[in-house]
């Protein structure tokens, strides 16, 4: 099949990457978070411990799917063409070509989507009360924000989980070339997908009472973008899949609070 064989400088990247992601979104995350923290009341240690802590933690997690990540993306033909050609010394100029604007494309019309969506279908089903007592970051939170969803949440749900989910199906869907069909590929996005919305949950439980309403909201608006992602980290490599949720990111968390001020 002609496995990858495992860089650890690659994966030093990643890793590190990964946990500048962890550490850009706290701002962003306390925001959300600001209503229970008030109701919880004093902390027990100093919050600066407890983000300390959940940094160092995250980092752990980030290792072991980089780590995890790179080996089974390796097994079935996917990784980080433009990080590992530049580790290599060989040009990468034609391969940013051939994604960058497609993948910027999709995240903005995904994001778009994602707006129009939510503005249509899913806000006049929400508990107003909840609507009303959501908390709204400011753009620059957003701007930090949108480096762990471009980067880390990527780091998670494409290269660990979907690589994942294709290299299981491809047990027992497999090409002549022993790598997953495109149809085992199409069904890990999916399930990415779905597993991608579902990991929002928690975020969203903060806001919203969880109901079957919100579930699907979550599950089809962080759907819409992570297929999307998905087919560019099948297409071509996880730095295509980081742009397009980044570019996403960047709409939804810092043009639209920008716009809506």
């Amino acid at each position: 099949m002609g496995e990858k064989r495992f860089d650890w400088r690659l994966a030093l990247i990643l890793w590190a990457a990964g946990v500048v992601g962890v550490a850009a979104v706290i701002p962003y995350s306390l925001t959300l978070q600001g209503s229970a923290l008030e109701e919880i009341g004093p902390l027990p240690v100093p919050l600066g411990v407890v983000i300390v802590a959940q940094v160092s933690q995250n980092a752990v997690l980030v290792a072991i799917a980089v780590g995890l990540g790179l080996l089974l993306a390796g097994q079935i033909g996917l990784g980080a063409p433009i990080i590992e050609g530049l580790l290599a010394r060989e040009p990468v100029g034609a391969r940013l070509r051939q994604f960058l604007p497609l993948a910027v494309l999709l995240g903005a019309v995904g994001a778009i989507a994602i707006i129009l969506l939510d503005l249509y279908l899913f806000v006049p089903g929400l508990p107003q009360v909840a609507a009303e007592n959501a908390a709204h970051p400011p753009a620059w939170q957003g701007f930090l924000a949108s480096f762990y969803g471009g980067i880390t949440e990527e780091l998670f749900l494409r290269l660990l989980v979907m690589s994942l989910l294709a290299w299981l199906i491809g047990l027992l869907w497999r090409g002549a070339d022993g790598k997953p069909t495109p149809g085992a590929f199409w069904a890990a996005n999916i399930l990415a997908a779905i597993l991608f919305g579902l990991g929002h949950l928690p975020a969203t439980a903060a806001i919203f009472p969880l109901t079957g309403w919100i579930v699907l909201r979550a599950v089809v608006l962080n759907g819409v973008v992570g297929l999307a992602c998905g087919y560019l980290y099948w297409q071509h490599g996880l730095e295509s899949a980081m742009v397009a949720h980044f570019s996403a990111d960047i709409v939804l968390h810092v043009l639209l609070p920008l716009l809506a001020s």
